[in-house]
């Protein structure tokens, strides 16, 4: 069964993106799954630090979005938003060039708050960062 509100759209979250910091660091939105949200992000001088691999706040940006549209996707837009409250991450191989895939997927779908799990690894399958995200899920404001 699926955990999505809806039938969110992938297009319509790409075209969100032009000028946020996801078109900076080349963070795409690839997939939808019954219960994840894929994505993959670049290596390259946009992501890496200045020793030549995957700076691991790219790592965090990535996991955040993957967890943030995750959310969004599972609540009444009209009536919900999400924001990051936290975030953590082990960063557990060094990536170079390439791409990272990630996929992010709930732990808990409260109705304050949700938790996510990303994975993210490289082109071959292994892992280069684990992240858990924490997302508040606030009411829209009424209309004045």
């Amino acid at each position: 069964m699926s955990i999505w509100f809806g039938e969110p759209s992938l297009d319509w979250a790409t075209s969100r993106r032009e000028g946020t910091l996801l078109d900076t660091l080349g963070i795409e939105l690839t997939e939808l799954t019954e219960d994840s949200l894929k994505g993959r992000m670049p290596v390259d001088g946009r992501t890496r630090q200045p020793g030549g691999v995957l700076h691991g706040g790219a790592s965090v940006a990535f996991a955040e979005t993957l967890a943030s549209w995750g959310s969004t996707f599972t609540v009444d837009p009209e009536a919900f938003y999400c924001v990051g409250m936290e975030i953590n991450a082990n960063h557990v191989r060094p990536i170079a060039e390439g791409w990272v895939l990630g996929e992010a997927r709930p732990i808990s779908r409260g109705r304050t708050t949700q938790v996510w799990d990303i994975r993210i690894t490289d082109e071959q399958g292994r892992l280069v960062c684990v992240s858990r995200c924490t997302m508040a899920v606030l009411a829209r404001p009424s209309e004045y």
